[in-house]
């Protein structure tokens, strides 16, 4: 599975230390470039230009430029905040992310490693991201960061359940909780011969699991129209009120990197991970990492146009839709899942 990559990098740490910091280049990349295509994206969904001074190609720059601004910022700890917790928070928070990506399989060349139960613990590490906004919440002695933090924890227990239903979906399937053999079995076409032989594509009841599980990586991700843990219009900011500088620049990040890590979780299980759109044809270690990452911002930009274009939701339709839509729905698709293969 990984010979390309063992024949031309050296064993032992140095290896090690190699493949585990090529996510994290990754991932502060893609950050650069996500904060300023989702200004772009905003600005023309509300028929305007976004950033354009700063930099070269249509402000490029802006990001950079706004990154060297809160390097520079004063590190501010409120006086009756809890100092270890509220400090801690923010690096608990990106750890929880980074460390997820290990059971991402980018390619048929490269994954972190190789991991039997890999969706199993991706489920369990990207919890400790809602117990690192809680404890930033408490730790933050403010009644807005609080609320935040108990909407992140009532969010994430309530759209775990139909997460998990779907995720099950794809197991019942492949009959395996390794990522990496969950692509391989994604490989050539389908049943139907023109279509690729994606999880997407493989019942009717593999569509509705793949809306039901976006529409709960959007409430995990704390994107718009599920971002009420943060949200500015009615908390301030929520579980970030009270952090400045490059802790609130971490909490940032973590967002973005939860949000390519989810897209990726997706394009894992459905849209058939590193495996090229036409087949055989632009296959490979390398290839197969550009069609990861490609189908993974597509699905990322996805997020970013629903943002603006959706209204936030109540506490209340967030709940309601979880535990009287959602969770029903995720389970009867399970069962005709299960009888769809038992038939076909």
């Amino acid at each position: 599975m990984l010979e390309f990559l063992e024949s031309v990098m050296p064993a032992g740490p140095m290896a090690v230390f190699v493949f585990s910091i090529i996510p994290l280049m990754i991932i502060l990349l893609y950050a650069l470039f996500a904060i300023w295509m989702e200004r772009k994206v905003a600005g023309h969904i509300q028929d305007r230009l976004g950033p354009m001074r700063v930099g070269g190609w249509h402000g490029w720059a802006q990001t950079i430029a706004d990154l060297l601004k809160m390097i520079q910022k004063e590190d501010i700890v409120p006086a009756k905040a809890d100092r270890f917790f509220f400090k801690m928070a923010p690096f608990i928070a990106f750890g929880a992310s980074y460390g997820a990506f290990v059971a991402i399989p980018l390619s048929s060349g490269y994954i972190g490693s190789m991991i039997d139960v890999g969706v199993f613990y991706i489920v369990a590490i990207t919890s400790l991201l809602s117990i690192s906004i809680i404890m930033a919440g408490w730790a933050s002695n403010n009644k807005w960061s609080l609320l935040g933090a108990m909407r992140t924890a009532a969010q994430t227990v309530s759209y775990e359940v139909p997460t998990i239903a779907t995720i099950l979906s794809v197991v019942l399937v492949t009959g395996t909780l390794n990522l990496m053999e969950v692509t391989e079995l994604q490989s050539g076409n389908s049943f139907l011969g023109f279509l690729p032989n994606w999880m997407i594509f493989h019942s009717p009841f593999m569509v509705i699991a793949f809306v039901i599980f976006f529409v709960a990586v959007l409430a995990e991700s704390h994107r718009v129209p599920f971002d009420l843990p943060e949200s500015e219009s009615e908390l301030v900011g929520g579980y970030q009120t009270e952090y400045s500088g490059m802790r609130w620049g971490l909490f940032m990040l973590t967002e973005y990197a939860d949000m390519l890590l989810l897209s990726l979780v997706t394009v894992t299980l459905f849209f058939g991970g590193w495996n090229s759109p036409f087949g055989p044809f632009l296959d490979g270690p390398f290839w197969g990492a550009f069609w990861m990452l490609l189908k993974g911002m597509i699905v990322v930009f996805v997020m970013m146009w629903l943002r603006w274009t959706l209204p936030r939701l109540r506490v209340d339709q967030l709940m309601n839709l979880c535990w009287k839509y959602l969770i029903p729905l995720s389970f009867v698709n399970l069962v005709l899942i299960a009888l769809w293969e038992m038939i076909f």
